[in-house]
Order: structure tokens, then C-alpha cells, then sequence
């Protein structure tokens, strides 16, 4: 019995969860799956002419045995037995030949379909609301672009193969061994359900045991995800749980491993079961057979062919008895990408937009109101950690907010957190779409405009700077890629970040670790403005830019800010508030409305809300001035007393 090819496929449908056949799918998908099919045609058909032909060579082979036997060896022609050898040879190599270039069409079809979804997936995401990132899980979005991309590829590979090559083996087959001996056949037939039964009984618990697999190796890959990571590293060991941590991992790995256990064994007994039957059919093949070859009715190379026809028998049967479950999975996993695919984008580009003029721009907000999406308006209840449907309405988060920024004036919002700073930072760039009202730069409502115009219009450095684990040199350059080395240390330079890439053995090729950890939280926020003077845009964006540094750096900084926004319109949020004191304009953003603004020394003067948060920031400062600011008013002597920012990887 061949255990290799047909019955390893078997196995595999066996541990596939036959729930997926209770799965409601919705109209069109088989249409859908063609239209990504279509333009592999010319290797489709191909491909399927080659299985076929594999199949037809299977029943080839015995048939020759009988004609060796029967017309060579037998009557003793010796020329027969050579020339019918060498086609046994010759068929063997054809075989190997076709099972080649079987795997060529069959690689080319599903690598080219495995990167034609993973690219549309990709683009799609990226293209997708800031909104959905918040609330999809990011080990879910993987998932689906590689677990359910490739259950979608084996539909137009191991899947169409499978059937096609089991289908036609199987009715070939049956046709030769009923041609040659029908009593044999259905002898053999009979027997198949003492192996199907038990098969299913085994199927059913290799079900349940790959569920389990699946389950606890998921659970182990979070936990080693997120303890390797830096941020949980640290926690792990300022909390002392090393020892818990490790415990906690080996109780995972132990029931891996004794899953592990437990599948090999059903897996094994799969495979002596499926032996077992194809040795007893062989056996009750040869002593019936025999009988017949003994009385003269059945010839002794028909008994050899028959024997041989047997052991392609029963894993096609098995296999098309569970194909019903192969298909639906794959169906599945195309049905899974296609939700993703399906998740329409709340930020679209509008037909007919139109580019930004590139320069000096205004930026206005006018009356503007806006609410967080719910999660049925930006994500699927599959990608979010906690899939459920929540009852609580969406709060409404900005109430009719108007300002205007002119050209290369500084915006300032302030505000008690959660008051909706970082909401209004987030509409300028559009990362969020507005309910009522507009948002305007340079006149235009930016949703008439181009994205990529807008984005190169507007720049943004928020509180936590993102960083990706590559050198200084890429992370710089995301914002151009064509800078040259002299640009990139000209921004550095005026991030004050010069004289750490002189300390660095290797520059700007240094690699700063997983999210930047390799740096210290000054010199990742500087690393990230320096990206943005690279950038050089017309507005800007700042959300709590300098909240990681310390005097020292933030004084740096704050000159080198206020080189690099000169001539350029600029909304500064802020906490601090001595960081914004020489802001042209100053608004007070309470609960979600503009409830004053003015200058620093007439909103002051007025004795509101800002007077407040700046009477409370003196008392939190123990009597310290909060215009003394160093960053605004120190000189050098008084700022190289304050503390300095930790070491590079604190």
C-alpha cells in the first residue's frame, strides 16, 4: 500500500474540522474565487492535463505486469517480457516526469495566487482607517495573510488536484479491476468499510485533537510574543515573575507535547488500519484469485494486476469521502480574505480630486463635530481580540470646534486629557473623517483633495514616536527616500542628535531595535522629528513632541523647532504649558469644544480655564514658575543643572 502521495493527503482531510461544511457562505464566492483564478488559465489546464495523465499512468503499470505475465513469462517469449519491461521502465520514467512538472504547474499557480491576495490584502489594510488599527487584533490580521491566504491557495492546488487525480484513479481503476475480475472487486469493495469506519472514528478525534493544537499553539505563540518583546521583558523582570513566567510557559508546552503525542498515535493507527485492510483484501485477493488461476478461469497475470490495482484502491475512496470538507475549507479561508477585502475604507480618495498646491498654507477647522466609529463601521468582529457586539452608543467627542491657522502662524491646544487635543491633531491629517462641518488647508476641503497631495502637505510627531527595527539611515529616510547622507546629517544636526551619531561605532547604519528600544525616550522623539524636518512640510502637527525629553533636550529641541516651523503653520498640543507660551494663538479645549482662546497673556488676564490649569501646574511644580520654562528662557548654565536623560537602552 502506497503510504506516501494519496493517504498523507487522506490524513490531512481527516484532521480538517468538519464544521466548516455547517458554515453559511455567501452568493458569488465561486465566482469570485474564478475571477482570481482567470488569469492562471494557461497553467490550469495544463496542470490538470498532467494530473489526469499521472492517473491514467497509475492504471498503466498493472496492466503491464498482466501482459508480461500472461503473454511472456507464461508462454515463455522472452522478446515480450523485454519489450514490455522497458515500457514498465518507460512509464515509470514518464511518470516521474509528469509527477515533475506537475509540481512546477502546481507551484506556479499557488505561489502566483499566494501573492496576488497577500498584495490586495496588504494594499487594502494599508489603506484602511486608523480606526480599524485601534481595534483589530494584529496577530488576526496575520493570520490572514498567511494561514487563510494559503487554505484559499490549496483550493486551486492540492484541492482541485486531489479531487481531479482521485476521481479519475478511482474510476479507472474500478473499470480495469471489474474488466479483469468482478467477483475479486467487489470482494474488495465489501471490505472498504472495515477500514472507513474506523478511519472516521479516528478522523473525528484527530479533529478535535488539531482544534486543541491549534488553540494552545496560538496561546503559546502569544505568550512568547509578548515576553520576548522588550516592553514585556522589562515587566517580567521589574515585577520579579521569571520563575510564574516560565511556569506558566511549560504548562503550555507540556499539553503541545502531549497533543503532539496523541495525534502522532491516532496518526499511526490511520495508517496500520489503512494497511491492515489493503493486506487483507491482498490476501483474500490472492487466495481467491489463486483458486481461480488454479482452476484455469483467471489467468495468473491478471491475478498480479488485479493485486496491484488493489493498493490504488482504497486511498482515493477515502479521500473523496471526506473531500466534501477539503472544499468547504478552502472555501472558507477565500471567504475569510475576501471579508478583509470587503471592509470598505472610511477614508477614500474622492473621483475628481484635486493636488494641494504645494507651499505656505492655512489650516481650518469650521464646525467641526465628530465621534469615534463603532466597530460595525471599521473592523470585523474576527479581528478583534474580544469579538463582541457592544451596546453602548459612540460618545461624541468634538462639538462644532472652529479655528482658523494662518499661513506660518502657531496653534496652540491645550486641555485636560481626553479633552479632545489629539482628536483635532488626528482630523488635520485626515486619519479620521469628520461627521459635520470641514477641515480646510489652503481653501480646500481635504476631502476633494488628492491623499498623497495632503500627505505631503501636513507632518506629524506624536507623543510616542514609532520607530522600525532598522538602521537610523531607513527610519530617516521613510520620510524621503531619495535623501542623500548630507541631508540626513543636516536634520540630525538640527535635532541635536549629532553628537550621538558621532558616539555610534556604525552612524547612520545603526540598527535601533524592535520600536526603537535601542535608544533612549529623547533620542527616539528627536530621531522622529528629525524625520520630520526631512519631510519638510507646510504644516505640521506636534502631539505632546517633546513630552519624553528631559530640560536639557527639550531646550534643544524647542530652538530647533522653532528654526524648522518658521514660515510654516504649525499646531502645537501640549501639557506643559510654558512649552507653548509663544504661540500666536492659544485654544482651550474642554469636553470637546474650544472654550477660550487668546494669547498667553490674555487668556491669563481673563482668569478662565487656562488661568486654572496654569495656577494648577505652578502648584504641581512646588512654587516653580511655569514661564520659567527652561526650553523658552534658560540659558546654558541654568539648563545643564537639571537632570540628565537616561542612557541610551535605559
Amino acid at each position: 500500500m502506497d503510504n506516501g502521495g494519496v493517504s498523507w493527503a487522506t490524513m490531512r482531510s481527516l484532521t480538517r474540522d468538519s464544521s466548516v461544511t455547517r458554515q453559511r457562505l455567501p452568493p458569488g464566492l465561486a465566482k469570485r474565487i474564478l475571477d482570481y483564478a482567470r488569469p492562471y488559465t494557461r497553467i490550469i489546464v495544463p496542470f490538470l492535463l498532467v494530473v489526469a495523465a499521472t492517473a491514467v499512468l497509475g492504471v498503466v503499470t498493472p496492466l503491464l505486469f498482466k501482459a508480461i505475465i500472461d503473454r511472456g513469462i507464461v508462454p515463455g517469449k522472452l522478446h515480450v517480457v523485454v519489450w514490455l519491461s522497458v515500457g514498465v521502465a518507460g512509464v515509470a520514467l514518464l511518470e516521474a516526469a509528469l509527477t515533475l512538472l506537475q509540481r512546477w504547474f502546481s507551484s506556479r499557480l499557488g505561489e502566483g495566487l499566494i501573492y496576488d491576495l497577500r498584495r490586495d490584502v496588504f494594499d487594502h489594510v494599508q489603506r484602511m482607517p486608523l480606526a480599524f488599527f485601534v481595534r483589530a487584533q494584529t496577530g488576526a490580521l496575520t493570520s490572514r495573510l498567511n494561514s487563510d491566504v494559503i487554505g484559499a491557495q490549496r483550493a486551486l492546488t492540492s484541492t482541485l488536484s486531489a479531487v481531479v487525480s482521485n476521481v479519475l484513479s478511482l474510476v479507472l481503476v474500478l473499470a480495469a479491476m471489474f474488466a479483469l475480475s468482478w467477483q475479486i472487486t467487489l470482494i474488495a469493495l465489501a471490505l472498504l468499510p472495515l477500514f472507513l469506519f474506523p478511519v472516521r472514528w479516528v478522523g473525528k478525534r484527530l479533529q478535535r485533537v488539531t482544534r486543541e493544537q491549534m488553540a494552545v499553539d496560538a496561546e503559546m505563540s502569544s505568550l512568547m510574543t509578548e515576553r520576548f518583546g522588550v516592553g514585556g521583558a522589562m515587566l517580567t523582570k521589574l515585577y520579579g515573575r521569571a520563575d510564574e513566567e516560565t511556569e506558566q510557559f511549560a504548562r503550555k508546552a507540556e499539553r503541545v507535547r502531549d497533543l503532539g503525542v496523541l495525534s502522532a498515535m491516532y496518526s499511526r493507527v490511520f495508517f496500520v488500519g489503512l494497511t491492515l485492510v489493503a493486506a487483507l483484501a491482498t490476501a483474500v485477493a490472492y487466495g481467491l484469485g489463486g483458486t481461480l488461476v488454479i482452476g484455469g478461469s483467471l489467468q495468473l497475470g491478471t491475478l498480479v494486476a488485479l493485486t496491484t490495482l488493489l493498493t490504488r484502491l482504497y486511498g482515493p475512496l477515502t479521500s473523496l469521502s471526506n473531500v466534501h470538507v477539503d472544499v468547504m475549507t478552502a472555501l472558507v479561508s477565500f471567504h475569510r480574505v475576501f471579508e478583509v477585502l470587503d471592509l470598505p475604507p472610511m477614508i477614500r480618495e474622492r473621483e475628481n480630486a484635486i493636488e494641494l498646491p504645494r507651499g505656505s498654507a492655512g489650516l481650518e477647522f469650521d464646525s467641526v463635530s465628530f465621534h469615534y466609529p463603532g466597530p460595525e463601521e471599521v473592523s470585523l468582529a474576527s479581528l478583534e481580540s474580544v469579538a463582541r457586539a457592544e451596546s453602548s452608543p459612540a460618545q461624541q467627542v468634538l462639538y462644532d470646534v472652529t479655528f482658523r491657522a494662518e499661513p506660518g502662524e502657531m496653534i496652540a491646544l491645550v486641555g485636560h486629557s481626553g479633552a479632545g487635543k489629539t482628536t483635532i491633531g488626528h482630523l488635520a491629517g485626515r486619519l479620521y473623517e469628520v461627521d459635520s462641518g470641514s477641515v480646510r488647508i489652503g481653501g480646500h476641503d481635504i476631502r476633494n483633495v488628492t491623499l498623497s497631495s495632503l500627505y505631503s502637505t501636513i507632518g506629524m510627531v506624536t507623543q510616542e514616536a514609532h520607530l522600525f527595527h532598522d538602521t537610523i539611515r531607513a527610519n530617516l529616510a521613510y520620510a524621503a527616500p531619495g535623501a542623500t547622507d548630507a541631508e540626513l546629517h543636516r536634520v540630525l544636526r538640527t535635532a541635536q542628535l549629532e553628537e550621538l551619531l558621532d558616539e555610534l561605532p556604525e552612524g547612520l547604519d545603526t540598527v535601533v531595535g524592535d520600536r526603537g528600544y535601542r535608544l533612549s525616550g529623547g533620542e527616539k522623539q528627536r530621531l522622529a522629528i528629525a524625520r520630520l524636518l526631512l519631510k519638510q512640510p507646510p504644516i505640521v502637527v506636534l502631539d505632546e513632541a517633546t513630552a519624553h525629553l528631559d530640560s536639557r533636550s527639550e531646550a534643544a529641541v524647542q530652538q530647533a523647532l522653532r528654526t524648522a516651523l518658521t514660515g510654516r503653520t504649525s499646531v502645537v498640543i501640549a501639557h506643559r504649558l510654558a512649552t507653548i507660551r509663544r504661540a500666536d494663538r492659544i485654544l482651550v479645549i474642554a469636553e470637546g469644544r474650544v472654550v477660550e482662546q487668546g494669547t498667553h497673556e490674555q487668556l491669563l488676564e481673563r482668569g478662565g480655564h487656562y488661568a486654572e490649569l496654569y495656577r494648577t501646574q505652578f502648584d504641581e511644580r512646588s512654587g516653580q514658575r511655569p514661564d520659567g520654562d527652561p526650553a523658552l528662557s534658560a540659558g546654558p548654565a541654568e539648563a545643564s543643572r537639571r537632570p540628565e536623560e537616561p542612557a541610551r537602552g535605559s
